[in-house]
């Protein structure tokens, strides 16, 4: 039986060794390489008469993310308007290779229609602010790029977020995007959740919350939120070490209903004042909330912003 299955694993491999073929060589430092990287630095300098250097006069760039089967590209006219478009619309544009990428060169062997053709994969790190709209634009960008026998680009294919360039085209004009109120449900309810808190009423304090809402402190970790349970454990210690005596709201809360995403959502400003149990000190913390809630009125995401050093000053 040993023997049967070693001679069945040895003819597994064989076959494994038998599958692979190659199908030329792939360079990590190659002319084709330079003459990429010295163009996209051209363009970065906004160097038209660089660029145009470097490209073929069949030249032809596409979205690699496009769906259109049928997309017959842009031409070099239109790649070298791009060059001037970045150059009068971006402040502090770059590109540079991710963090640790490199760029590929690759040879096909065997292959008559990629004979005298060299491709070059570069992963890298467009960066800028568009100095019209403000929108910031720090994007990874994948291209593949196929250049001729004599180290002219023929052919460009990009894959980008063009998400980025949406928001910059929609921030050209105003746009409404939902309403802002100064007396509604919600508020109150946010004004209740607090006055019962103050009040010692926890039941009905944390009435106000979805069993799986998410409560997060500007002092913790980045990311970090915690559960309702957890929170209850955190307020048990807090009154503990603190009695509180009063909260006070600041000018009035404003409720956000946001038409992207139909989000839901109540800030509020506080001063509210406790009195540490160690040594009798009292603390008036300014405080803002910002609550979430979910179309049954439930808030379903607190966030708290204030100064933990207040809390533990001498």
């Amino acid at each position: 039986m040993k023997k049967s299955i070693s001679i069945v694993l040895l003819m597994s491999i064989c076959i494994t060794y038998a599958q692979k073929k190659t199908n030329g060589t792939i360079y990590v430092e190659h002319p084709a390489i330079t003459a990429v990287e010295a163009m996209t630095q051209a363009f970065v300098r906004g160097d038209t008469d660089k660029v145009a250097h470097f490209l073929a006069d069949d030249f032809k760039i596409y979205d690699g993310t496009s769906i259109n089967k049928n997309d017959k590209g842009r031409d070099k006219e239109s790649f070298l308007k791009d060059v001037k478009y970045y150059k009068d619309n971006l402040d502090y544009f770059s590109i540079s290779r991710s963090k640790g990428a490199y760029p590929d060169a690759l040879e096909y062997k065997g292959d008559a229609n990629q004979k005298d053709l060299v491709w070059v994969q570069t992963w890298e790190d467009l960066k800028g602010v568009h100095n019209k709209t403000g929108v910031k634009i720090d994007m990874p960008v994948h291209r593949l790029y196929i250049l001729d026998k004599n180290n002219k680009i023929k052919t460009v294919f990009d894959y980008s977020n063009a998400s980025i360039g949406d928001e910059i085209g929609q921030s050209f004009t105003d746009r409404k995007n939902g309403e802002i109120y100064n007396h509604h449900e919600y508020i109150n309810d946010v004004r209740k959740m607090v006055y019962a808190f103050v009040n010692k009423d926890f039941d009905k304090a944390y009435s106000f919350y979805d069993d799986n809402v998410r409560f997060r402190d500007i002092n913790s970790p980045e990311g970090k939120s915690i559960s309702l349970t957890e929170q209850k454990a955190d307020d048990k210690k807090l009154l503990e070490n603190f009695e509180i005596i009063s909260a006070d709201i600041n000018g009035y809360p404003d409720y956000l209903h946001y038409e992207l995403g139909d989000t839901k959502l109540v800030q509020s400003w506080w001063t509210m004042e406790f009195i540490r149990k160690s040594d009798k000190k009292a603390i008036h913390l300014p405080i803002l909330f910002i609550d979430e809630f979910n179309d049954k009125g439930k808030i379903i995401s607190e966030t708290a912003y204030y100064s933990e050093k207040i809390m533990e000053a001498k």
